[in-house]
């Protein structure tokens, strides 16, 4: 009888092993034998590198030694290993590559090298691609299950390898793989213990399976040959499981002897612990191996390089296939000759010692191959995000339709989950939500400052109030800097995470692993992110409008929409150095004043006698005067502990009128630290420009501890100095009290006043955080308007 298989080849079914693949296949002129005796004697294991699992005396002589420890032969390597290469883009590639001593000793002679030549010779694929990983999935449920008596370490193992392989390999692409390798698979087995049958030594069997399976790729071979054992190892495994309640089982038990071999279960449990290790090591190298395959998949084909294709050919897959399809061999012939001699196999020292030099040897091809996949994946990555990136600036650069091709670029959905969380309804959205808005990426680490949430929220809120206005056409989304390359995502982490997520109103990232290190690539270099919190603004087209609208949000809030450059310079085109520009909204008494045309005065400083000095001798000059003035405190930047003391000894002493609340305080300085920023972008010389040094000179005064105030009469005329020019003005005041008829005359007769005890003698300090953006090479000192010189400055403050 006969039948037709599914490779199209004619089968006695009486006789499976009837098609011989050394007699059909064209390189069949390769003699079995003259390779088994290349083979060198096996030297004394008391002096080489195995351990014998079972203890026991080896004869030397009785077996044949496997080819090496080691893993790689130093003639098999491509030359470009060895000597050094002409190609400047692989030039470093041998000096990554990984190496161990004793790499050079797997094949030594020349024999060896042929021997694996021959190897290679079985290799004619004819490009069909198996998926073959189910069928691992379901080969390694067979061994683990199937192992007939174990000791308690290897069971739990055994649960372990169970347990995970639960969820795997879906029974449907099993099915598919095995309507076309069940037949090979049979083929391979029966070929198996025919070899074994005969007595061939596990070269020429492993030799003739690679004949046999020639047409196949690497992965596919080891596959269908482990798949033969692992039958063989299972039924045998099912038997020994069965036989004392299975009354089958017993009797095709008696026949094989089965309960006379069990009876010597001290010595089997080494034996099938030590059979165990080997196969896991085969399991471990299989996967690798499909590993590599993957990695030239088609999927794959784009980040394909030359020295990635160097790098793949350094793990010599044909070595490590044969390996593998050797131990399989070996332990199929272990099963067997077991059922066939019985318990005089049991100890077989021979049997023993290869066990334990084949997995030696499959641990070594193991950490070789995981090696070389390692930097494969890196240089597959790196391609990857390189491509990623240069995208990421092509989308940047070029309008669209719609935002929505950049957006899910930058947030990357995982497992289709929604990628958004909506700070104000609290539940995962979608990027639609989105869609053609112009859209403001705030950028920070975790540690983004209490501060600067609350002056956003506040912000945040006032544009949604009225929803219908253009400027409130505009949603923030949180993008969470972490890169988890350089620190690693921990539990405190995620809880901080949590934490500023749920201080937001506005839109976040669901979590920071949806953000590629491609788009960290980019914060960091395109954007220029370092520290400091950025807004980066995206228009409808998903177009970069601006790489940084934090200080023109800080200096005008919804004002500055859509919150581009250009309307950047048009906010400062129509805009004058008053007090309104310098105080903003950090109390609402301003209005109030300006409205009702007082003078209004804004000091700083932590010197509290300083402070009642110039309130007491300033507001004695207003009285004098009769020049209606408002007087409010501004403290410094990142006010502490001294602030809010002065602060209450103000209010208590009935001083002047202090911020109320220390965020404001904060967020005046960093307000005028934005307008710094912001002014010194525009074509607009420093030397000439009257806002710039305004800001400037403010800014030089938070670096005196002594104190400073300016004068506004509305949003008229100001004038402002240090602490100790003032004071001795306004102690002074009789020598210019003719000058001062009204209120229209006091601040520009305080100015003069202080322009007259102005000294060319200065020392003024513009302190900016390191953190804080674009630093220009050069600033201006508005004291004498000759350049500042930069110094780097380490400041601890305990307060």
């Amino acid at each position: 009888m006969t039948s037709v298989n599914p490779l199209n080849e004619k089968v006695s079914m009486n006789n499976p092993m009837t098609t011989n693949p050394m007699t059909t296949n064209p390189m069949n002129n390769m003699s079995n034998g003259s390779a088994a005796n290349r083979m060198q004697p096996m030297s004394n294991p008391t002096t080489g590198h195995h351990i014998n699992p079972l203890n026991v005396q080896i004869n030397p002589h009785s077996v044949v030694k496997p080819v090496s420890h080691d893993m790689i032969p130093a003639s098999a390597v491509p030359a470009a290993h060895h000597t050094a290469p002409t190609n400047p883009r692989t030039s470093n590639l041998a000096a990554r590559l990984p190496h161990r001593r004793g790499d050079h000793h797997m094949f030594l002679t020349s024999d060896d090298n042929a021997m694996m030549k021959h190897i290679e010779e079985t290799h004619i694929p004819d490009g069909r691609d198996f998926d073959v990983k189910p069928l691992v999935h379901i080969i390694e449920d067979i061994v683990h299950r199937a192992t007939p008596i174990a000791g308690h370490v290897h069971e739990a193992k055994v649960q372990a390898h169970l347990e995970a392989l639960e969820e795997k390999a879906p029974q449907n692409e099993l099915i598919e793989i095995l309507n076309y390798l069940a037949y090979p698979i049979q083929r391979i087995k029966m070929e198996l213990i025919s070899k074994c049958a005969n007595k061939e030594d596990a070269h020429s069997t492993t030799m003739s399976l690679l004949h046999s399976l020639t047409t196949y790729a690497w992965d596919t071979k080891v596959a269908i040959t482990f798949a033969a054992f692992a039958q063989l190892y299972g039924e045998f495994g099912l038997l020994t499981h069965q036989y004392t309640t299975n009354p089958l089982a017993k009797s095709v038990a008696i026949i094989m002897e089965l309960p006379e071999i069990m009876t010597r279960q001290d010595i089997l449990k080494q034996k099938f612990d030590a059979i165990h290790d080997l196969i896991d090591k085969m399991l471990d190298v299989t996967k690798c191996i499909i590993e590599f395959r993957d990695v030239q998949s088609s999927q794959n084909q784009h980040v394909i390089t030359q020295e990635l294709e160097m790098l793949i050919n350094t793990a010599h897959i044909s070595t490590a296939a044969y390996w593998t399809m050797r131990a399989a061999v070996m332990c199929a012939a272990m099963i067997l000759n077991l059922i066939a001699i019985g318990h005089e196999q049991i100890s077989s020292t021979s049997e023993a010692w290869e066990i334990s030099s084949l997995a030696h040897k499959l641990a070594n091809i193991l950490d070789h191959l995981k090696k070389v996949l390692n930097l494969c994946h890196q240089k597959i990555e790196e391609k990857r995000q390189y491509d990623k990136f240069e995208a990421i600036l092509r989308l940047l650069r070029t309008p669209q339709l719609d935002n929505m091709k950049i957006l899910s670029m930058l947030i990357h959905s995982m497992d289709d989950q929604l990628p958004l969380f909506d700070g104000t309804h609290k539940r995962r959205v979608s990027l639609d939500v989105l869609r053609r808005k112009h859209v403001l990426l705030l950028i920070s680490d975790l540690d983004i400052a209490p501060e600067e949430l609350f002056v956003l929220h506040h912000m945040y809120d006032e544009s949604k109030t009225q929803p219908n206005r253009p400027e409130s056409n505009y949603d923030v989304v949180w993008i969470p800097v972490v890169d988890k390359r350089v620190t690693p995502w921990t539990d405190a982490k995620q809880m901080k995470f949590e934490e500023v997520q749920a201080s937001m109103p506005w839109y976040t990232v669901a979590h920071p692993s949806m953000i590629d290190p491609a788009v960290l690539r980019c914060i960091k270099e395109v954007w220029g992110f370092k520290k400091k919190p950025q807004l980066v603004v995206l228009d409808p087209q998903g177009k970069e409008s601006n790489n940084n609208a934090y200080h023109i949000l800080w200096i005008w809030g919804s004002l500055a929409f859509p919150f581009t450059k250009a309307r950047e310079t048009a906010l400062w085109k129509e805009q004058t150095w008053n007090v309104e520009l310098l105080a903003d909204s950090i109390d609402q008494n301003i209005f109030t004043w300006i409205s009702e045309g007082k003078c209004i005065c804004l000091y700083g400083g932590e010197d509290i006698e300083w402070i009642r000095s110039f309130t007491s001798s300033t507001r004695a000059v207003a009285n004098a005067a009769r020049v209606p003035l408002e007087m409010l405190y501004v403290g410094k930047k990142n006010p502490k502990e001294r602030v809010r003391k002065n602060s209450s000894i103000i209010q208590m002493e009935n001083l002047s009128h202090v911020v109320q609340d220390q965020t404001l305080i904060w967020f005046f300085w960093e307000r005028l630290e934005s307008m710094w920023h912001s002014r010194t972008q525009q074509d607009i010389p420093g030397e000439t420009d009257p806002i710039l040094q305004e800001i400037v000179t403010i800014l030089s005064y938070e670096g005196s501890d002594l104190g400073w105030a300016v004068f506004s009469r509305g949003l008229a005329e100001m004038t402002r100095g240090k602490g100790d020019l003032i004071v001795q003005v306004m102690k002074g005041f009789d020598r210019w009290r003719n000058e001062v008829s009204d209120i229209t005359t006091f601040v520009p007769a305080l100015d003069r006043q202080l322009r007259d005890l102005h000294s060319p003698h200065h020392c003024t300090r513009l302190i900016l955080p390191s953190t804080s953006g674009h630093i220009p090479e050069r600033v201006i000192c508005a004291e004498c308007s000759r350049p500042m010189e930069k110094f780097i400055m380490y400041r601890c403050c305990t307060d």
